[in-house]
């Protein structure tokens, strides 16, 4: 049993929680590596580490203090590489029916509302009605478009012709040198032309686009590592400089990237 969900077959989840909303948080938090679904809307809070959501052929990351909003029905799976993951998976048997509920979104947490997130940890795991908090997480609820700017969370789009697939394994695998272009149209078998058109079609963005999300994906987990400078980043993913990796960074990520703790910049 995990969220208050209890399985009844490996991807499908029994509502065993007749309360209308329901908070689970958890301290370094163990992954279920398998897609699920179950009929409850989900908001997950990142307090520490990272996620990583994968959700109809698209991988969404959402780092330290941002949220996911996932509509109920959704199939997904989580993963992770951080060291410690806590997390606030708050769940809603019903929402609003304004069009934000009916769409993923993955954002950065303002103040107040993570406020909000943290003192409604007092209610985690409880079974009991209580009046306060039934307010407390409508409220939070129904605040959720407006602290909701822009999504801006990291998508990587997962292609579903099988053709490409060895091509992103390739990207994955190399992402510290730039692309062979030639190489990569070798192993889809088909011609740079056509593997350039074919990408972009089926995933919504060119290689060299592909390339950047990947390097600041990888980017991310080496910061929450905490074991290298940004410099030092910067040249393992592929940067000839720091300057380049933060203007990257802050195309995808509309932020700087954060210094970590245990390693000053230098």
């Amino acid at each position: 049993m995990k969220c208050g969900l209890l399985e009844k077959t490996e991807s499908q989840f029994v509502d065993t929680i007749d309360k209308e909303a329901y908070v689970w948080c958890e301290k370094n938090w163990k992954h279920d590596d398998y897609e699920h679904i179950h009929h409850r809307a989900q908001l997950t809070f990142v307090e520490e580490g990272y996620q990583y959501f994968h959700i109809d052929h698209k991988i969404y990351l959402v780092p330290q203090h941002h949220v996911i909003w996932v509509p109920s029905g959704k199939a997904h799976k989580i993963t992770s590489e951080a060291k410690t993951v806590n997390l606030m998976v708050f769940l809603f048997k019903s929402v609003f029916e304004e069009e934000f509920y009916q769409n993923i979104h993955v954002f950065a947490v303002p103040t107040v509302l993570k406020e909000m997130l943290l003192y409604a940890s007092k209610w985690n795991k409880s079974l009991i009605e209580n009046d306060e908090q039934d307010i407390f997480f409508k409220a939070i609820l129904k605040s959720l478009p407006n602290f909701c700017k822009e999504s801006n969370g990291l998508e990587i789009p997962v292609p579903t012709d099988a053709r490409l697939i060895p091509v992103c394994n390739e990207i994955n695998a190399n992402f510290k040198y730039n692309l062979d272009i030639d190489s990569l149209a070798e192993k889809a078998k088909m011609s740079v032309r056509s593997l350039q058109r074919i990408f972009k079609n089926e995933t919504g963005i060119t290689l060299q686009k592909y390339l950047q999300l990947t390097r600041i994906l990888k980017s991310i987990e080496l910061i929450d590592s905490q074991q290298y400078t940004l410099s030092e980043i910067a040249y393992k993913i592929g940067y000839q400089s720091l300057s380049a990796f933060t203007s990257s960074y802050f195309t995808v990520m509309k932020a700087k990237p954060g210094n970590n703790k245990n390693k000053r910049e230098h």
